[in-house]
Order: structure tokens, then sequence, then C-alpha cells
């Protein structure tokens, strides 16, 4: 195949590549009604897991109303977060994440993950129809607003008791210095008849307009790991068909590019998880427990582990059950895993993630270049041959076979191996997708600034200087790089730089500087290799 072709192509996937992440789907947020899920919780005592039935699911259960002033806040303040818990639910109504903006600069609010007001839509309510439970019960608790810096560690109690003479309590227990929050739901049989069902733990999530959200929400939506697969679901999907899964369940989440929330099991706490969506700005996941059954004056318990916080690859990999396995690298994971934590490591010596992008080019380039050196010098080559191929093809123009004989005989007089251009830029095109991945899904490069006027290498440069440098030395790329082609299809290669750069006026900062200095480096290897091959 001709090495040209085969370099159009590859630009032609990377073009394809980019753009579906230049211009994302739109994802509509249409109308649909309100509704809301009804949950059942675990058991420690009796019990096997069992899921629960496919009915429990369908009509949110009315909520009393309640005096007016009942409920109260409760304010869990640590190093890493705000946050604020009901004691009508039990329920998480705000979280802020103190180390994280939701623009750059002294301008950046802290970025809240929850902000409720209405009872219904609070975080982690607990349901069961069963044992007389309503996710917007009011419950007691015990302590008051917790401090907690450092190691520290605090527990806040709810309790309420169901008609059906159940008292069901909840245990949240907070570090000071981690994201993670233990949740312990115990059903105490007060009654003299036996209880059984699942409780359902509810996570309702405000919907954010895609396109006014900004690149935050690019990536967007509930997945879960089960069946040793993370599934992650289309919202829009969901307005029309709810999804479940009930098969070896290790957590459910909602993140978007760069936060996420999400429940964990711990020892199996999670039976089911139905994904729905009740109304256009929400999606609901009901994460059922298995059969909880108590017996008379017993109790049975099922617990969680909940995280809200940053999708950093070291913290999430610190929470255990695969819960970085949230953030998708692609096909490419296994390239742009490690290059993540390489970048992080040269980010602790330089200080800089800019700079940590360049140095990443920097080796890539010296160590692909033994391939690219033979690809470049094997094209010189065949750019040599030129003249003589044309000469066979004018000679054999009415005898394709004997042109062909004749071709091969005149690479193999001249040792030049036609695959020899192209085969050693498909050994890179995985390490150049999975950096790609790496940089578009990194946490680390987020309002991360680099120098002058780029102050945020997540974001697209604000004046387009370096797309445009860019554009203009892949121009000088192409100008160099030896070519065979018919001056149709070289015209049409030239126009790739223009491209380019129209699909990088938008990507981050950190993606650009990267492209650059790898075409800087390029240009710079190409003048080496036209120099060291004679003509």
């Amino acid at each position: 195949m001709e090495k040209r072709t085969i370099i159009a192509i590859l630009l032609s996937i990377g073009v394809l590549y980019a753009y579906s992440f230049i211009f994302p789907p739109a994802k509509p947020v249409p109308p649909a009604g309100n509704a809301k899920q009804g949950a059942v919780s675990s058991a420690t005592v009796a019990a096997a897991p069992q899921a629960a039935p496919a009915g429990a699911a369908a009509a949110p259960i009315a909520v009393p109303a309640l005096p007016a002033g009942a409920a109260r806040d409760i304010t869990v303040d640590t190093d890493l977060y705000s946050a604020v818990f009901s004691t009508q639910g039990a329920g998480l109504k705000k979280f802020v994440l103190k180390k994280y903006k939701d623009v750059a600069g002294s301008k950046g609010q802290d970025i809240v993950l929850v902000n409720e007001t209405a009872a219904s839509r609070f975080n982690l309510l607990s349901d069961s129809r069963e044992l007389g439970l309503n996710p917007t019960a009011l419950y007691n608790v015990s302590g008051s607003d917790l401090k907690l810096t450092g190691a520290n560690k605090g527990t806040l109690e709810f309790t309420t008791t169901t008609p059906q003479g159940v008292v069901f309590k909840k245990s949240y227990t907070f570090s000071g210095d981690a994201y993670r929050i233990g949740l312990t739901e115990q059903v105490q049989n007060a009654g003299s008849a036996q209880v059984a069902a699942p409780v359902h733990l509810l996570q309702t999530s405000r919907v954010i307009d895609q396109k006014a959200g900004g690149g935050r929400y690019e990536v967007y939506g509930p997945s879960t790991l089960t069946d040793n697969a993370v599934k992650s679901e289309k919202l829009d999907s969901l307005l029309k068909t709810p999804v479940q899964f009930d098969k070896n369940i290790v957590w459910s989440a909602f993140a978007d590019k760069y936060f996420m929330e999400s429940v964990i099991a711990e020892k199996g706490s999670i039976a089911q998880v139905r994904l729905s969506r009740p109304s256009a700005d929400a999606n609901l996941r009901d994460i059922v427990s298995p059969t909880v059954t108590v017996a008379p004056g017993q109790s049975a318990a099922v617990s969680y582990a909940l995280y809200y916080g940053p999708k950093d690859l070291d913290i999430l990999k610190a929470q255990g059950s695969r819960l970085e396995e949230v953030i998708d690298y692609g096909w490419f994971a296994a390239i742009a895993k490690p290059l993540v934590v390489f970048l992080k490591f040269l980010y602790k010596y330089t200080g800089n993630y800019g700079i940590a992008i360049i140095i990443i080019t920097c080796i890539l380039k010296l160590v692909f270049f033994p391939l690219t050196h033979k690809s470049y010098k094997s094209m010189k080559d065949m750019q040599k041959l030129q003249p003589k191929m044309n000469e066979l093809k004018e000679k054999y123009k009415n005898d394709r076979d004997a042109m062909n004989r004749a071709v091969m005989e005149l690479y193999k007089t001249h040792k030049v191996n036609p695959l020899g251009g192209c085969l050693p830029m498909l050994v890179q095109i995985p390490v150049f997708f999975g950096l790609y991945r790496a940089l578009m899904y990194s946490i680390e490069l987020r309002h991360a600034p680099f120098y002058l006027w780029i102050t945020d290498l997540s974001a697209k440069d604000p004046y387009y200087v370096t797309p445009l440098i860019m554009g203009a030395t892949m121009f000088i790329q192409q100008k160099m790089t030896p070519t065979n082609m018919d001056p149709v299809q070289a015209k049409m290669m030239l126009m790739l730089p223009v491209v380019f750069t129209f699909m990088f006026l938008n990507f981050p900062s950190g993606l650009v500087i990267y492209w650059l200095v790898n075409n800087v480096l390029t240009i710079a290897q190409q003048m080496y290799i036209n120099k060291s091959v004679a003509d």
C-alpha cells in the first residue's frame, strides 16, 4: 500500500476521532413526569441476598406533610468538603468540595456536587414500603454539627420508627482528611412478627444541560460496575427505557468529566441498581439491598461506602473496589493510565503540568526515534525510485501483472520495502491515542496554569495562538515530508494542516502543546534525516 495513503488514512482516523470530542452529540433534556422510587435496606443477621420485586420501583411513596420547621440541618465540615444533612429523610441536601473551583482564578467558587432544597430530591434517602419506611420521614439525630480536621473521625446517627414498629437507624461516619464516607443502615425489629424486605437507597442526580454546563459535562451520566464490567448509560436513553442491573454489583456512580458521586457495596450490600429519569432534570439511581429478614427483638444492617469527590486516579485507586474504572480512557486505557501516573510524577519535580507534557512528548519522540527515522528514510528511498516507477508504469500500462512484477523487482533490486514507511507509524498510534485520552480526561490539568496567557491547560487557548502555530508547524512538516504522490493527492494532503488547525482551536491547551511540540520535534528530525540521507 502506498505510504501516503496509509498516512492519509491514519490522519483521517485522527480527524474523525478528534471531531467526536469537539462536537459531541448533544444530549437534549426533554420533559417528563416527576416520579420517585422506593427503597429497602440490608441485613446482616439472616437474609440471603435476593433481588427486590420489580414492582417496588414504580410509584413514589406519598410524603406526609411535616410541621413547619420540624426538620433541621446538620453540617459536617472537613478539610476536603462541607456537607449538609437534613433530619428529613436523613438525606444529603448539600455537598461542596473545598479543593476545587468552578472557574480558574481568584473568582472561582467551590464546586457544588449536591444542592437541593426539596426533600424528595435529597441524596441518600432510604425507602421501604414493606417496612413502612418513608423516604422523607423525619428522623431524630444524635449529636450536632461536626468540624473534623486531619485524621479525626466523627459520626452522625439518624433514627426513625415506622408504623410497623421497625426502628430504622442510619449512621454516617466521616474522616477529616478523606472523601470516603461510611453508611450503615440498621433495621431493628421492635414488633412481634418477623419482617423481611429489601431497603432502597435513592440517589437523585440533577441533570445539567451539557451545552450550558461547559466542557465539564462532555462526559456525563450514570455508570455501574456489574458482572465484571463498567456499564455506562446515556441519559437520553433512560428517558425512554429504565435500566436495571442485578449481577455482582460493585458500585454505582453518577459522574461528569472531573467529579463523581458513588455508592460502593460492602459485603454484597447491593443486590440491584435501577436507573431511570423520573423528570427531565433528574436521574434516579435506585440502589436496592438484599432482602433483610429480622426476627422480633433482633436487628440487621447493611453497609456502604460513599464517595463524593474528584476523579483523581490515585484517590480513586485508594478507595478500592475498582472505583478508578469510572474514568473512561477508552480502548487505550492500558497506555493512558501509566501516562497519567508518569505525568503526575514529572509534576512533582517541575511544578508545572505544561512542562511535564513537554517532557513526556520529548521522551516519546526519543523512544520512537528509531521507528520514525526508519519510516522517513524509507519514504525518502521510495521518493528516489519515483522516476523509475513512472517509467515502468508507462512501459507496462497495458499489462498490469507485468507492471507489478517489474515494480517488485525494482523494490528488490534497491532493497526498498514499500511498507517500511507505514508500519513504524502504526506502532505509535496506540501511544498517541493513549496520551490523547490521558490529557483529555485528567483532572490534574483542570485549571493548571502553563505560562503567559495560558492559565488553564484543560481549556482552549483564549487567543488561539498555540493552535495557529501548531497549524503552521504541521504545514512545514508536510512540506518537508518526502512524497511520491501525484499533484492532486499532494494538494489534498496539504489541506490537513488547515483541518487540524480548526479542529484544535477548541481543544484543551495541554493537548495543543503536546501536538505543537511533537510537530517541532518532527521537523527537527526530518531536517536531520534529509541531511543524513544523501540524494
